[in-house]
């Protein structure tokens, strides 16, 4: 399986904020999302209903449906997680 690797948090804040960029680029890009406990497609999801009940809607949600889309999550498996969420999450 090819690693997920993740290079935002240094590129925009690595030099004002290292040891975010640290835990965004290789704990939570590179440890958590390469932990094979959990398949991607499941942890994809996960990730989309976590953001949508978070209230988070901005580009974040965007780019997760997108890589949920790219790792196997269908549009029809995508409108039911935000029909099935939006009775408990609002």
């Amino acid at each position: 399986m090819k690693k997920i690797t993740q290079d935002a948090g240094r590129k925009q804040l690595g030099d004002f904020a290292p040891d975010f960029a640290h835990f965004n680029d290789d704990v939570l890009f590179y440890e958590n999302w390469n932990n094979e406990d959990i398949d991607l497609k499941t942890r994809c999801i996960i990730t989309v209903v976590a953001l949508m009940s978070s209230g988070i809607t901005d580009s974040s949600l965007i780019y997760h449906l997108q890589n949920a889309k790219n790792n196997g999550v269908s549009k029809k498996e995508i409108a039911a997680i935000i029909t099935h969420c939006a009775f408990y999450v609002g």
